[in-house]
């Protein structure tokens, strides 16, 4: 569908609440001015490759905690390869990470339980993000908090959970998390990811600071969309893209439903979602591929801005 039918198809549609019966997108871009790029693909056609503000589809966005998803897609790409299982656990699989005066459970918190931010432990994201990254030890710092509920129990949205994923998949790989995120994802996607933060010692972040254009991020999109596969080559395999879409917790804060490393909406997105409103989406059943940058440096709470964002998705995007 050329982009002037596909704009003819969303005015036809129920605008969003207080937006002009114009371009939606460029009407949404005037009503939140945090809005920077948005790119919607379906099947192999490009509908919209749009930018409102900032570096533009080609320069480096910070995903910022759609880099938890990235970490997601590193432990399936580690569980075709054999070299994990989703059952292992912390004791198993990296014993070293784990603190000698941590709480007992922590050795028996599995890759499952990290990727799905079940871990049980006090929380190292709102209020507690900033006394975390100024540790010395982040992996230990998140690892030596108290537990708060039994691992694989409720959803406690902690980028701590990720990091020390991401931290047990390098020792368990013996490659970086850059490494892997470079071979495994990046170039069979034909993308470039950037090195981005580390940690003190040495681990890069797995769930924030992550760096990837517009355009890589759709690619992202499409292979989820597609099973794993882009470009006729199976990047992850197809059984763990459904495995980590299953729905297995709920974030208390959105309401989405979230699975190993994705939201799930009601209406049949997966997404990856970052601070500020960055999104990685795909919607299987309408073939569609969608990839949004806003300002990393703004909130985008699921009351506000994000939630706008969702209804851009599940509006003019989802009825073409």
């Amino acid at each position: 569908m050329k982009r002037r039918a596909f704009l003819a198809s969303a005015l036809a549609l129920p605008a969003l609440p207080g937006l002009a019966q114009t371009d939606p997108f460029a009407a949404f871009a005037e009503r939140y001015d945090q809005f920077r790029s948005i790119m919607v693909q379906r099947g192999d056609d490009s509908l919209v490759a749009e930018t409102f503000s900032g570096p533009g589809l080609d320069a480096i966005a910070n995903i910022k905690s759609c880099s938890k998803s990235l970490v997601a897609l590193l432990l399936g790409c580690a569980i075709d390869r054999g070299e994990v299982a989703l059952e292992d656990t912390l004791a198993e699989v990296a014993p070293g990470l784990v603190p000698a005066d941590a709480a007992p459970e922590v050795a028996e918190i599995s890759l499952g339980d990290l990727a799905s931010l079940r871990a049980g432990l006090e929380r190292t994201s709102g209020p507690n993000y900033g006394s975390w990254v100024a540790s010395s030890n982040w992996v230990r710092d998140a690892l030596s908090r108290p537990m708060v509920a039994e691992p694989g129990g409720p959803m406690l949205y902690s980028t701590g959970s990720t990091h020390v994923l991401g931290a047990a998949l390098a020792e368990a790989t013996g490659q970086s998390l850059l490494a892997q995120a470079r071979t495994r994802i990046g170039k069979p996607l034909g993308i470039d990811v950037p090195a981005w933060t580390r940690d003190p010692q040495g681990y890069y972040m797995g769930g924030n600071q992550m760096g990837l254009t517009p355009r890589g991020m759709l690619r992202v999109a499409v292979m989820m969309r597609d099973g794993g596969r882009f470009a006729g080559q199976q990047v992850v395999s197809k059984d763990w893209v459904t495995r980590s879409t299953q729905p297995l917790t709920r974030s208390p804060y959105s309401g989405l439903s979230y699975g190993y490393g994705w939201f799930l909406s009601a209406s049949g997105w997966v997404l990856a979602r970052g601070y500020g409103g960055q999104i990685i989406a795909s919607h299987a059943e309408r073939d569609l591929a969608v990839a949004i940058t806003s300002d990393p440096n703004r909130p985008a709470r699921s009351g506000g801005y994000f939630g706008a964002l969702m209804s851009l998705l599940d509006g003019p995007i989802l009825r073409i």
